[in-house]
């Protein structure tokens, strides 16, 4: 049974988790959805180049929540449930609504969500073993490609842009498309390095466990 200044000490240390600086600006990018998904709705080249600013301020956070973390020394339970949570939420949320707007097709979407469901199923069993899983290179990568995706697709517009090599009017849409496809290919790889990891973990708690009874 819990003593009561157990549950106490335990109360107030997730209310000191929940307003520390770096879960305030994780909880900042879950607040920052609704408006990055209104803008995107007016569906206009004013509304579209906001919604894509402050989905980048939203990305930007992610990284300075993440330094700030390991800097003050603030990792914290509630942190590592809210922040990879908070990246799905902003990424699916968008791409649901480009489906809606004809944006995307609804196969890569459904195949992003897929993995990201089962992906997060993965962890939570090894959690529930006493494993963690860390991000795997290939997810990383996914991450990075995404995140530059859904900037463009937000776009959407054609913009004249010089690059020095090459001067034009880019299809923003096309660029996201082509990157979200690219997307969808690591989004398969890295599913598939997850369960390797998965295995490799689990057998090596098998053989920790063997040594102690041989002990």
């Amino acid at each position: 049974m819990i003593e009561p200044s157990h549950r106490a000490q335990r109360r107030k240390s997730l209310r000191e988790d929940a307003v520390n600086l770096p879960n305030l600006l994780t909880m900042g990018r879950v607040a920052a959805i609704p408006l990055v998904l209104w803008l995107m709705w007016q569906d206009t080249r004013v509304t579209n180049f906001w919604a894509m600013i402050t989905y980048s301020l939203a990305a930007v956070t992610d990284f300075i929540e993440g330094w700030l973390a390991r800097r003050m020394g603030l990792t914290s339970l509630l942190g590592k449930f809210l922040d990879p949570l908070a990246d799905k939420l902003i990424v699916l949320a968008t791409l649901v609504l480009m489906v809606e707007q004809g944006r995307v097709p609804a196969w890569a979407v459904i195949v992003i969500a897929a993995r990201e469901l089962s992906v997060t199923a993965l962890r939570t069993i090894a959690m529930s073993e006493g494993m963690e899983i860390g991000a795997s290179r290939g997810g990383k990568d996914k991450t990075a490609v995404q995140m530059v995706a859904v900037l463009t697709l937000i776009l959407h517009d054609a913009y004249y842009m010089d690059f020095g090599f090459y001067a034009g009017v880019v299809d923003m849409n096309a660029v996201g498309l082509a990157l979200l496809y690219l997307s969808v290919i690591f989004t398969i790889t890295s599913a598939g390095e997850y369960i390797a990891l998965l295995v490799d973990a689990v057998e090596a708690k098998d053989r920790r466990l063997a040594e102690r009874g041989e002990d």
